[in-house]
């Protein structure tokens, strides 16, 4: 009887001392959802107001509770899609951009890998090159550019949307950060089995940078997605102009009815979303390889 005392005094000890951690680590894990849950509501707030005012009638502006909606409609959006054109400015910009991107993540893949894999004199000065293109804004450029588009008659072209964007420095940097990771036992052992440079890149180093090719691709087509100066420049016809061009003219005529323009502008960032959503994975994956070595 003795014996045994001590040994449940023990093992209510620990017991209790268990009851704490679990009831300490729940506490923990609360606290984290409730920030997270803040933080959540915090940053979908302005996208709960812009969806609610898209989709009430201008008559319910004048009710003090608009957040609350009441009565929710699509006309603001039925007349952003056919008041605004946004049809043809979103065909103008999804063309645009898909041309963009293709064209920089090709160019970067090669560039990339010229720099990883291939012995060259000059290599690394030539890398800083283009890392230093990096820290020219755009608007520094855009004298010149366009001025090479009004002498080439580019105006009003796709060319002229298209073209002084096919190179990306960013690109190549996050690309040869990725290929730097790949072993260099597998071009070795590439080269002697007869594959070559283009046959390893396309069958070895491509398929395994494939998160930081798929990051690449979401950057590159947010970019020119969002594009509104240089296109806005180039061209005066509406048949090639893009829809932030669009979304401007739409919120220049319909600056009392505001659920049209925001509507629009739910229009325009649809594409953005999905892309976001479909490629988050990858673009999380993509931004983090390659951070430690090179």
């Amino acid at each position: 009887m003795t014996a045994t005392a001590p040994r449940r005094v023990r093992a209510h000890r620990r017991r209790r001392e268990l009851g704490r951690y679990a009831s300490h680590r729940r506490g923990r894990v609360l606290g984290r959802y409730a920030v997270l849950t803040a933080v959540a509501v915090v940053v979908l707030f302005p996208v709960y107001t812009a969806v609610v005012v898209a989709m009430q009638p201008l008559a319910a502006f004048t009710d003090l509770g608009v957040l609350v909606p009441r009565h929710l409609t699509l006309r603001p959006f039925i007349e952003a899609f056919g008041n605004g054109h946004l049809g043809r400015y979103l065909v103008n910009s999804f063309v645009v951009s898909t041309a963009i991107t293709i064209g920089q993540v090709t160019t970067s893949i090669l560039a990339a890998y010229a720099f990883a894999f291939l012995r060259f004199r000059g290599r690394s000065v030539l890398f800083v090159v283009f890392l230093a293109t990096l820290m020219i804004p755009t608007e520094v450029t855009i004298v010149a550019n366009f001025e090479t588009v009004q002498r080439w008659h580019w105006t009003d072209t796709y060319a002229a949307l298209v073209v002084p964007f096919l190179a990306f420095g960013f690109g190549t940097f996050l690309l040869r950060q990725a290929f730097l990771g790949i072993p260099r036992e597998l071009s070795d052992a590439a080269l002697v089995d007869g594959y070559g440079h283009f046959g390893f890149l396309t069958k070895v180093a491509v398929p395994l940078a494939r998160p930081s090719i798929a990051a690449l691709t979401v950057f590159s087509f947010l970019g020119a997605w969002n594009q509104y100066l240089w296109p806005l420049l180039v061209t005066n016809n509406d048949r090639y102009r893009t829809v932030q061009i669009g979304l401007k003219q739409l919120a220049g005529t319909n600056s009392v009815t505001f659920n049209v323009v925001m509507a629009g502008t739910l229009i325009a960032a649809l594409p953005i979303v999905v892309l976001l959503v479909f490629f988050e994975r990858h673009l999380v994956r993509g931004l983090t390889a390659g951070a430690v070595k090179g």
